[in-house]
């Protein structure tokens, strides 16, 4: 029987064991680790968290924690799944089961205690590859160790029937080989093909935290051609330009070594235009923070950084922002190593005046106050942010005796 190599750390940690030792003394040999952690750690790649098969029933899962004196939170308990805590590290523990209704967004489940019916209901062979406490390795699917070995995404049995359980496995299908495949399965891809408009009913905020994820695999450019030839980029992002910006931008990245940037990496592939963003920003239903950003980048006023001297590039940065320019930079295309280095040395300087420093010169509350300030500003940004208070007290005086 084939083991996780014996250096493996995660194994023995005292938390791991905690938890084990919990569910064990509720049922001997009745719990073994899976997904990511058993497949990152065969293919040598770094492991994020730990998920846990039992089976255990939910609420024996639950008992057992608890007389363990481990913390149990039931996180997604009508599918089997709880929470263990120990201290601040999560075990993600979910009772063996197997689909018994599916409607391509969630499934009603029924639990079991198979191991071959636990892994039949998930997704790629890779994924459902189990190892014991002692490191034992356990393949139902018998191909996905085999898969882990050769970079392969294959979908568990039949891909058609596998995607119209959770449309959302054509994200992932895509997202895993962006990750980890070596080479994109035929078969798997002409099944999302096929089934690309199901994708209509997964929620935008599902969809779009696959994609991020996608953009942010080292090079996720062959998936992302994969899915445009595919027609799935279509139903995610119909607004879409061709993957070419998304090559280019992987080529600024290199120069630059930059590490990978999702939010780059969209706007690589959409228009550099407003109305463009928003409608991209509502359709994915992208967060406050993620939507001006895109506008940022997007904003008309901005202009090309490029052929720009150290003055106005400083005052490009005090107008739209250090993380704008950038973007602007490593999408326009060129070598933007000078600019970019720049922009990441850049320290935001802070305008010395303040309105209080108006009151004290004698001005009285109001829009002609505003104005003067705003004006002021203006002048220290010409004379490229060098003059100092007593410099700007003095212009604001010549100003008011002007006036």
């Amino acid at each position: 029987m084939s083991h996780l190599p014996a250096d493996t750390g995660w194994l023995n940690t005292g938390e791991v064991r905690a938890v084990f030792a919990a569910l064990e003394a509720m049922r001997a040999g009745g719990s073994r680790f899976v997904g990511g952690c058993v497949r990152n750690t065969l293919m040598a790649r770094a492991v994020d968290d730990i998920d846990i098969a039992t089976q255990l029933k939910p609420d024996e899962t639950l008992k057992a924690l608890e007389a363990a004196g481990i913390r149990a939170i039931p996180t997604g308990i009508e599918h089997g799944t709880v929470t263990a805590l120990v201290g601040q590290v999560p075990f993600e523990i979910t009772s063996l089961r197997r689909d018994v209704e599916t409607d391509g967004r969630r499934a009603l489940v029924a639990f079991t205690e198979d191991w071959a019916e636990d892994a039949q209901r998930r997704d790629f062979r890779l994924n459902a590859i189990y190892a014991g406490p002692d490191g034992a390795l356990y393949d139902p699917t018998g191909g996905g160790l085999e898969d882990a070995a050769s970079g392969r995404v294959i979908f568990i049995g039949d891909a058609d029937e596998r995607l119209r359980e959770d449309y959302l496995r054509i994200l992932r299908f895509f997202r895993f080989n962006a990750w980890y495949g070596a080479e994109m399965d035929a078969g798997g891809l002409a099944a999302c093909a096929l089934q690309k408009h199901g994708l209509e009913q997964i929620a935008a905020e599902r969809k779009w935290k696959e994609l991020k994820k996608l953009l942010g695999a080292p090079d996720p450019v062959s998936a992302v051609e994969a899915m445009a030839t595919s027609g799935v980029l279509d139903q995610i992002l119909e607004l879409a330009n061709d993957e070419a910006g998304l090559h280019d931008l992987r080529v600024s990245e290199i120069l630059l070594k930059s590490v990978p940037d999702p939010m780059q990496r969209l706007m690589a592939l959409l228009p550099c235009d407003v109305r463009t963003v928003e409608q991209v920003a509502a359709g994915l239903k992208l967060s406050n923070v993620e939507k001006e950003r895109l506008l940022g980048w997007a904003a008309p006023a901005l202009g090309s950084p490029f052929g720009l001297n150290g003055r106005a590039l400083r005052r490009l940065l005090y107008e739209f922002g250090e993380q704008a320019v950038t973007d602007r930079a490593m999408l326009s295309g060129g070598d933007g190593r000078d600019i970019v280095a720049a922009c990441r040395a850049w320290r935001r300087p802070v305008f010395p005046l303040k309105g209080e420093d108006l009151l004290k010169a004698g001005m009285t509350p109001g829009p002609a106050m505003g104005e003067l300030l705003g004006g002021l500003e203006d002048w220290w940004i010409e004379g490229d942010f060098t003059a100092e208070k007593p410099e700007l007290l003095g212009e604001l005086e010549r100003q008011l005796k002007a006036d």
